[in-house]
């Protein structure tokens, strides 16, 4: 399947071609899914009475443009965040977490516009220290 969507990716395979060719994985998958859920060990067998019950979103990223079949995207976006937990032992109150989760918002959000961090902090402080409306300048207050 992933040798197939690389293929969608890169122009070499068009996406109904693509569809057609996952109908049989999908099938198997379901029936793996469904073995799975007579299986005698109790993980394995709420694991896949879970996924069967989401088993139309697992395959979204084959008819719907932009949604890719994982969540790689989604974890870069995540790392810096556990990244710096991991490094700086969390925060010590409400008003430390809230900074930290509107910081590495912004940083995260910035990063994927290709803007660039240092210069949209220094403006935004600039901004605010001279007493100007922040969302007039298309800057949040973070």
């Amino acid at each position: 399947m992933f040798r197939l969507w690389r293929r969608v990716r890169d122009g070499t395979l068009e996406k109904a071609e693509f569809q057609k060719l996952i109908e049989p994985i999908k099938e198997k998958a379901g029936e793996l899914l469904f073995a799975g859920t007579l299986s005698t060990h109790s993980k394995t067998r709420n694991t896949c009475s879970n996924i069967l019950k989401l088993e139309l979103s697992l395959w979204t990223f084959a008819g719907v443009e932009g949604v890719e079949p994982t969540n790689n995207q989604v974890e870069r976006a995540l790392r810096r965040a556990v990244m710096w937990r991991r490094k700086s032992f969390g925060t010590q109150s409400e008003v430390g977490s809230r900074f930290v989760e509107r910081i590495l918002t912004v940083v995260t959000t910035l990063r994927q516009q290709g803007r660039s961090v240092l210069d949209y902090l220094k403006n935004v402080c600039v901004a605010g220290a001279a007493g100007e409306n922040l969302s007039g300048l298309g800057f949040q207050a973070i």
